[in-house]
């Protein structure tokens, strides 16, 4: 069994049943990807929770775009992150940015404390913060369990170094989450940094959606390359 967690991003029930059955640690359960992602309806939501027995993280996210949210628009995500929990959700991903681009403490604050006693994800909001050694300190005091990034990059790979400074200053405290464009031959590399959690998107697809064959490379090549990097 690899050590190492890898979360598949699915759009929509389909896509969440077959990433179970391709062995996914977990799934983060989306709609909309084209526009980065929104939270999927309570039905997807509800059907997925039932049917898995792998780990349900639901993104909160109204919109597409920015992540400066409205006071009717952060009313919809509280709402939101108390539907994932009623409907058996194991986690929620979100992430509030103020206007000056830092996290936007007060409101993930009430977020993560409404979400209990759910995983709390902060998404990949985190790349667009102006200072991410202070933005990830600001994450670790509000207790968010883990941060998803790809180093500040246009891929987890080409992040790499910042990935490798922000596990380090980490220290423990929260996880990091990699995510970013990993295929199969970013794995090896990215687990050599330390990383526990992968997330991984379009290399899980086939067609446009998420296949189970193509789970289930990723699932045995990144249980081969941790046995690889880490030893028995």
């Amino acid at each position: 069994m690899s050590r190492v967690s890898v979360e598949i991003c699915v759009e929509g029930l389909a896509s969440a049943l077959a990433a179970g059955a391709g062995g996914a640690s977990r799934v983060e359960l989306c709609e909309h990807l084209a526009v980065g992602g929104v939270t999927p309806s309570a039905g997807a939501i509800a059907l997925a929770c039932r049917s898995l027995a792998i780990p349900v993280h639901v993104l909160v996210r109204p919109r597409g775009g920015d992540f400066v949210v409205s006071a009717a628009e952060f009313d919809a995500m509280r709402h939101d992150v108390a539907a994932a929990r009623s409907l058996g959700a194991a986690g929620v991903v979100l992430g509030v940015l103020g206007r000056d681009g830092a996290v936007d403490a007060g409101r993930t604050g009430l977020l993560v404390a409404e979400a209990r006693p759910m995983s709390v994800t902060f998404h990949r909001a985190f790349d667009e913060v102006p200072d991410p050694f202070e933005a990830l300190e600001t994450l670790v005091a509000l207790g968010i369990d883990r941060v998803l990034t790809s180093g500040q990059a246009d891929s987890a790979r080409a992040g790499s170094a910042l990935l490798a400074g922000l596990i380090a200053r980490a220290g423990g405290r929260i996880g990091v989450l990699a995510g970013g464009r990993i295929g199969l031959e970013d794995l090896q590399p990215l687990i050599q940094l330390g990383l526990d959690e992968l997330h991984v998107g379009s290399a899980a697809c086939e067609g446009g959606r998420t296949d189970a064959e193509a789970v289930r490379r990723i699932m045995d090549a990144a249980s081969a390359c941790d046995r690889t990097d880490r030893g028995p």
